[in-house]
């Protein structure tokens, strides 16, 4: 079993918590199953939020799908001129067998722009 990092992001229809919670969660429950993870695969996840969503904080979602010993932390992207609105970003560290070639990066709908080359 080895050390990874998982890639994602989903962009948010609007600034509400009840979404941002449904699209997180959504986004997190993809992470874990196209890389054949469980909760306790999870060393820790790193949100990060675009500057323009103020509603709520992204760790709520994993800890609303029972991630709860999974250190968290959430922070604020870049304020780039021209950057897609309402974005969500994770970083996840998790232990698998999976190689490096077999981690499956997920990027949700519009957010697959983001990284053409990643994004599955």
């Amino acid at each position: 079993m080895v050390v990874r990092a998982v890639r994602g992001a989903v962009q948010l229809d609007r600034d509400e918590s009840g979404h941002m919670n449904e699209r997180v969660g959504a986004l997190l429950t993809a992470v874990l199953e196209r890389n054949h993870l469980v909760a306790d695969d999870l060393i820790s996840i790193w949100f990060t939020a675009t500057p323009d969503l103020h509603s709520d904080f992204p760790a709520a979602a994993a800890r609303g799908l029972g991630i709860v010993d999974v250190p968290l932390i959430c922070a604020q992207e870049l304020d780039i001129t021209g950057a897609m609105p309402r974005v969500v970003r994770v970083l996840a560290h998790v232990e698998t067998y999976l190689s490096k070639s077999e981690i499956a990066h997920v990027y949700l709908g519009a957010t697959a722009a983001l990284r053409k080359d990643i994004a599955q």
